[in-house]
């Protein structure tokens, strides 16, 4: 069983929820814009694909941050807790699950990863 993490109103999540059934791989979703989410689980991702990736910098929320703000964002404390506070700076959908023993997690819409899940599922 996998975890999409993510907002559900944003199209990109519509079109994971959709490839993820169409493909069969059991998930539950947990909408860290209603439901928060821990700096723990945070700290795990940036483990595993970095706070760069993590970041959405591209966004409206990002842009709409002060200098201040999105300075604090390049270390990895003032990272967490923006995303903490603001969490539509997070890039979405983050699948995270285990697969043959492994942590997964991927950030973003990558169906050709999804796929591949699909395929050992």
């Amino acid at each position: 069983m996998y975890t999409i993490y993510g907002i559900k109103s944003c199209n990109t999540m519509k079109k994971a929820f959709t490839l993820l059934d169409e493909l069969g791989v059991p998930y539950s979703f947990h909408d860290y814009k209603k439901s928060g989410i821990d700096a723990a689980t945070l700290e795990t991702w940036i483990d595993h694909i970095g706070l760069d990736t993590l970041i959405n910098r591209k966004g409206t929320t990002w842009r709409a941050l002060s200098e201040t703000d999105q300075a604090a964002a390049n270390t990895r404390a003032g990272a967490i807790q923006l995303m903490q506070n603001k969490t539509s700076v997070i890039k979405r959908p983050i699948l995270v699950g285990d697969h043959d023993g492994k942590a997964v997690v991927i950030c973003g819409l990558q169906e050709d990863q999804y796929r591949q899940l699909a395929e050992a599922v």
